[in-house]
């Protein structure tokens, strides 16, 4: 097999199922993991017929600890190495830090920060041995601004994988590795509907929103380009910018003022459970 494999997680939706098919029309097979089967055996059906590429379907639960492990052991098992690897995986808890139990913030956090780091810890190495490797972190616009009143962790483990991806990509000058953090904005895509924030996000303007296709194709050229961090869209970028240049007590206020246009309180999550 002379294809190169990218690994990507949450791949059966969204960002990541777009993601397939922008690295699929570019030649890449695809290791394709989430919970739901029957989805990417759907997806990698549509790849080979339209592209020619075959997949590897994994299905792990992502919250668990072992989960990285056996989805690399899972490639290795099928004759491959990852070339490529996307951090997608993820989903946000509504409601502020204290409404949820702490099961739930551990179990986000195990997929949204522990297993990232851990992949990137798995398959890095081999990429850089190769001399060839492509990692996505698929972090956020929420990362490039203060945090909001609700979805206490999500913003600062976008944060996070940001800073991380900067610092890898650094480190990985002159190996032939690229390191890039995808930043979008809203997008359509499944993620809204699980976090209960779809009928307050859906009154926001329309310029505010990219497609899933369009973060997906920045997102390859990012990483072609080794670009460390890229923000899809002009109006996104404009509000990234902001959030660096005006003060934190204006950012923290705009923040404050803006936060019940896309965040739910604690009551409407109750009535939504």
């Amino acid at each position: 097999m002379t294809r190169p494999l990218i690994l990507i997680t949450g791949a059966s939706a969204g960002i990541g199922a777009a993601l397939a098919r922008e690295y699929a029309s570019h030649g890449w097979d695809l290791a394709l993991t989430a919970r739901r089967k029957d989805r990417l055996e759907d997806l990698a059906k549509e790849m080979k017929a339209k592209n020619g590429v075959d997949s590897l379907i994994i299905t792990k639960d992502m919250h668990t600890k072992t989960a990285p492990k056996a989805i690399i052991k899972a490639v290795t098992d099928a004759g491959r190495h990852v070339d490529g690897l996307i951090n997608n995986a993820g989903y946000g808890i509504p409601g502020t830090f204290n409404h949820p139990g702490w099961k739930d913030h551990a179990a986000f956090l195990q997929i949204m920060l522990t297993a990232p780091c851990e992949l990137v810890y798995l398959t890095m190495p081999g990429m850089v041995k190769r001399g060839f490797g492509r990692i996505i972190n698929v972090a956020s616009l929420a990362g490039h601004l203060p945090g909001s009143n609700g979805h206490t962790l999500y913003a600062a483990d976008k944060a996070f994988l940001i800073k991380f991806s900067q610092s890898l990509n650094l480190e990985n000058t002159g190996t032939g590795v690229h390191v890039s953090a995808l930043c979008p904005g809203f997008t359509y895509s499944e993620f809204h509907d699980a976090n209960d924030t779809r009928k307050l996000v859906s009154k926001l303007p329309g310029w505010m929103w990219k497609t899933s296709e369009e973060v997906a194709a920045v997102g390859y050229l990012a990483a072609e380009k080794n670009v460390a961090v890229r923000v899809p869209g002009f109006a996104n970028k404009t509000i990234a910018a902001l959030g660096k240049v005006l003060p934190e007590p204006m950012a923290m206020g705009l923040m404050r003022r803006q936060t019940k246009n896309f965040r739910v309180s604690d009551e409407e999550v109750g009535k939504a459970g």
